[in-house]
Formats: structure tokens, sequence, C-alpha cells
């Protein structure tokens, strides 16, 4: 990062934080065969006195022109933090308009563990027609490509023909509450082989009980995320497996 690059834009009038405000929080995502961390999402954090929350940090940046900048700045405290694991790097689809996202020296092209950008699913579809050109530069330079937040929002699956992403993260939404045999659990087992078929894996976001886990298992989905197993938080926390007999997969 060059010494322009280090001050995030809007510590303003914007109200955007300065950049030493700005810090990473870091939530496991963990491999269920192995029982062990796959990788880490980089969650934006704020040390402001009044907390605030990233939506509207990430609103105050677009709308100071800024998000391009501060999403940088976001990669680089990211691959500082976690430099020994893979990294889920959300995206915001503004930053496409800006020209940092692609800048050689960006510090996620230097990161030796895999990178996989997210991006939301709630985004409209018709956005990304003007963004292919960029993200095939991007992962032509060894970065992958997460959707974020499948069955929120339009939940349009033409994100993972157009897009042929590597991940799919299933929204929390699908996984509240999941129960065995249940009409939720054979949805969740339908997108998986779906997926899978398109040779995407799948995350199960915000597992917060035993019960849902031990669901989301026999769906045969690849990695989960949530709290059963670690909050976000700085620096990069380790797994906590339920001791409930969990098994690894179905049968």
């Amino acid at each position: 990062m060059t010494e322009s690059d280090s001050t995030t834009p809007g510590a303003t009038a914007g109200g955007i934080p300065s950049a030493d405000e700005l810090y990473i929080a870091f939530q496991p995502i963990v491999n269920f065969e192995r029982r062990d961390v796959f990788g880490y999402e980089a969650l934006l954090r704020c040390r402001t006195p009044t907390p605030r929350h990233a939506v509207e940090l990430i609103n105050d940046a677009i709308a100071a022109g800024g998000m391009g900048q501060m999403g940088r700045h976001l990669r680089a405290l990211a691959v500082r933090g976690c430099p020994r694991t893979a990294l889920f790097l959300n995206l915001h689809p503004s930053e496409f308009n800006e020209g940092w996202l692609v800048r050689p020296d960006d510090a996620m092209f230097f990161h030796d563990e895999p990178v996989y950008l997210e991006i939301t699913e709630s985004v409209p579809l018709s956005h990304f027609k003007y963004c292919h050109g960029l993200l095939k530069e991007i992962r032509g330079r060894g970065i992958s490509l997460a959707i974020d937040d499948l069955g929120a929002g339009y939940s349009n699956l033409k994100y993972i023909a157009d897009l042929a992403p590597e991940v799919v993260k299933l929204d929390r939404q699908l996984i509240a509450n999941l129960r065995g045999e249940s009409r939720l659990q054979k949805l969740v087992a339908a997108l998986v082989k779906l997926c899978d078929g398109m040779n995407a894996k799948i995350v199960a976001e915000g597992i917060e009980t035993p019960e849902e886990l031990t669901a989301v298992i026999d769906t045969g989905a690849h990695y989960g995320q949530g709290f059963l197993f670690a909050r976000p938080a700085f620096p990069a926390p380790a797994i906590v497996w339920p001791m409930q007999g969990l098994r690894s997969r179905k049968g």
C-alpha cells in the first residue's frame, strides 16, 4: 500500500472513519470432512466511539465516491491479518465502477493462499453484465469467485450459470431451524446437488445449533460458517466443534 492509499477517503464531511479506525474481524469457514478451518471471511468493523454497522460505513463510502479505495484498504488489512489461510473478501458491486479493484499492486494478488471474492446474490443480475470483463481479468490472476447469500434477495439461480463461481454460500434464511427429513432440508440438498453439478462448492452460512449442523452435513454441503464454530474476532479465532457425536457425513 502506498502512502496515498493509507487514508480512507471521507475522514472528512462524508462521515467515513479514518483508515486507522477501520479493522477486520475474521470468521472461520469450516471444512466438514476434516473438521478444520478451510478459510476465513474478512468482515468490516469500526473502532469509532459510537458503534457503526458495516452497511452504514459502506453506504457512506459509496456516497463519498470512495468505496473502491476503502475496499482496497480493507483487502490489505485482511491479507495482513490472516496471512496463512484462504480468505473470503466481500466485494461491493459499486467497486466495479472505480479503478482500484484491478490495480496490479492490490494486496489480494499477493496473498499466498486462495482468495475468494464474495459478490452478494441479492444484487440484481443486470448489474453484472457490465463487469464480466473485470471479473475475467481478476480471475485470470488467480482470484476465485464466491456467490454470497443464495436464498436471500432475488434468489436468481442464473448467477451460478453466468458467473461460474467456485463457491456458493447459502444464506442463513435457508439454514435457520433446519431439521432432518424436512422439506427445507430437501431444498438445501437439491441446491447442493445443483451446485456440485456446476463444480461449485457449498458453504452453509449462519449455523448456530448442533441440530442445524447435523441437518446441513446430511445435505452434502462441503463447508459451514456460523456462531456455533466461532464469532467474528481479531485475531482470527480457532474453531470449536460441538461435542455431540456429530458425524462428518451422512451414513
